[in-house]
């Protein structure tokens, strides 16, 4: 009996960059389609009148809802980047191995600089 461990060993083996972020990719489209769900609720709750808006705007304003609805940003933000991303890839560059780690690092760095402008623009609101 062969007691070699099989290749690639789940112990051994280290998924890359790159691979962390298509799984996150699938998994932030997924997130997606549920934000959407909770916009076609909260329209729905719109047009029926005050009692419903005041029922889902409760939620939303939670703490709660709060963190769902920025972590729903954040996820529209890393997919418009990680586009971004396939749109290099497209053009024919960055297919040698630093070009796949150093633009997954410029997806990771330019998600968190857009999130953190989209929240200092909605937190501070300087043009009111």
């Amino acid at each position: 009996m062969n007691k070699r461990p099989l290749s690639p060993h789940l112990q051994i083996y280290r998924l890359p960059l790159t691979a962390w972020l298509s799984i996150t990719h699938r998994i932030t489209g997924v997130f997606l389609s549920l934000g959407m769900i909770v916009l076609v609720i909260f329209l729905l709750a719109v047009a029926q009148g005050v009692e419903s808006f005041s029922l889902v705007h409760g939620f939303l304003v939670s703490i709660v809802g709060r963190i769902f609805l920025w972590s729903w940003v954040y996820a529209l933000i890393f997919h418009l980047c990680h586009g971004f991303r396939h749109l290099v890839w497209d053009t024919g560059h960055g297919f040698d191995r630093e070009g796949f780690t150093r633009l997954a690092a410029y997806e990771i760095i330019a998600s968190l600089i857009l999130l953190t402008l989209i929240f200092l623009l909605a937190t501070f609101k300087p043009w009111l």
